[in-house]
């Protein structure tokens, strides 16, 4: 069991569970994998990355769309030729060597004090659009972030989530033939939960149960009406809360395959630091041909609150047409002064803290966020075919019953409080 929970790297908070549990989680695993349909997702250092240590050369190829590394900028002013779809608000770069993860320059969002809603991003339009889409980034958040409720803080991808003068729709629920978006994020719905909050997928599909759009959390949990888990098929699998640290870089990623209009045939899946830590096969995201991946992004949003300015620092982001995985370090480590290690680890400048899980619920409610330019920068995702088996020396069994006891203890605590 331990070997299986250190491969994901993180510090499980498990609580006591009956033996009458460890058999439902036992015949969970069983059913969940007879005759599983769903391709497996790779992870680890088995992407596009793993061929191009520091990231140096890794826009050539052919698989790849798109790769900013944000060292080619004399000053902010630059930045539009390569964010074409949009720089909002309270952008700037940085050479603070703590807060650049590889090279000598990376991307600084920020939130400052303020009293009305704001979102500070970047945003690339998809030319020509796409059905799939992988975008993965590197993200460390200012340590005194401390925001509770709404913040889009992630990345995401989009498709057709602007109206024709290019301003986001907040509000508008997707129904299959307008849009739908999703974004790779940390929500915090209480002072409980520590800051940033939980990852998650924030989105707007046709079945999204808020005005404003719903998460989605890894171990099936759909917020609002969390006493209600989402249906992703017999495939899914329910995976722990994960929470990252503050002040510590991370590798994030993440997948959004579109549907065959028709089918639930569509996939969104996140990583964190190369590890698959959510998956969900088997989704409607539309019902015509047409609406196609045309955006993806990287945000920084708050409502009103924060009592300081916090930042948020970006760097080396890679959109492509497959898994990107986390950045290998290059030979000598020329690309950085603070290069990363081998196993795609932060930087020799980040807080060497491991990121830390929960099991808490997400707390009800919903997401009124809606100001201009709201969710411009979090667009992006991808679906993937590839093939990937677990690694020699952990108990994979262990680790899917882990899963499946946290799931269903997390379903009855909620079953419960919703009585």
């Amino acid at each position: 069991m331990g070997a299986a929970i250190g491969r994901f790297g993180y510090n499980l908070r498990m609580r006591q569970h009956a033996p009458t549990r460890l058999a439902f989680g036992t015949a969970l695993f069983v059913a969940q994998h007879a005759g599983a349909q769903i391709p497996p997702l790779p992870e680890g250092n088995t992407g596009i990355a793993s061929h191009y240590p520091g990231d140096l050369g890794i826009g050539s190829d052919g698989a790849v769309i798109f790769f900013d590394d944000f060292e080619g900028y004399t000053d902010p002013s630059g930045l539009p030729a390569n964010w074409t779809a949009g720089v909002y608000w309270y952008v700037t770069l940085t050479t603070e060597p703590a807060n650049v993860y590889a090279g000598r320059q990376a991307l600084e969002l920020k939130i400052p004090q303020q009293t009305a809603e704001v979102g500070s991003g970047v945003n690339r339009k998809v030319s020509p659009e796409l059905d799939l889409l992988f975008l993965r980034w590197y993200a460390k958040i200012e340590t005194n972030f401390d925001k509770i409720g709404s913040s889009h803080n992630g990345g995401g991808i989009s498709s057709h989530y602007e109206d024709a003068n290019g301003n986001a729709t907040p509000g508008v629920p997707a129904d299959g033939t307008n849009k739908y978006l999703i974004t790779y994020e940390c929500w915090r719905g209480d002072a409980a939960t520590a800051s940033p909050g939980q990852l998650n997928i924030y989105i707007y599909w046709p079945l999204q149960r808020s005005q404003w759009g719903d998460h989605i959390f890894p171990d099936g949990t759909i917020m609002p009406n969390t006493s209600q888990l989402g249906d992703f098929g017999p495939d899914f699998v329910a995976r722990p809360m994960v929470i990252p640290d503050l002040g510590r870089w991370y590798a994030y990623e993440v997948m959004l395959q579109a549907n065959t209009p028709g089918s639930s045939d569509g996939r969104v899946a996140m990583w964190l630091d190369g590890a698959l830590i959510g998956d969900f096969p088997n989704m409607r995201l539309r019902d015509v041909p047409e609406l196609t991946i045309d955006r993806f992004g990287i945000s920084f949003h708050s409502n009103p609150g924060p009592d300081v300015t916090s930042r948020k620092w970006v760097d080396n982001v890679v959109a492509a047409t497959s898994y990107i995985g986390p950045m290998l370090a290059s030979p000598g480590g020329a690309d950085s002064g603070s290069p990363p290690p081998p196993d795609g680890g932060p930087a020799s400048n980040a807080d060497p803290t491991p990121p830390q899980s929960a099991d808490g619920s997400a707390t009800p409610g919903s997401d009124a966020a809606g100001g201009p330019n709201l969710d411009a920068g979090a667009l992006v995702s991808n679906g993937c075919a590839c093939s990937t088996s677990m690694g020699k020396g952990y108990d994979a069994v262990a680790l899917a019953v882990l899963f499946a006891l946290l799931a269903f203890g997390n379903r009855r605590r909620r079953l419960s409080e919703s009585k």
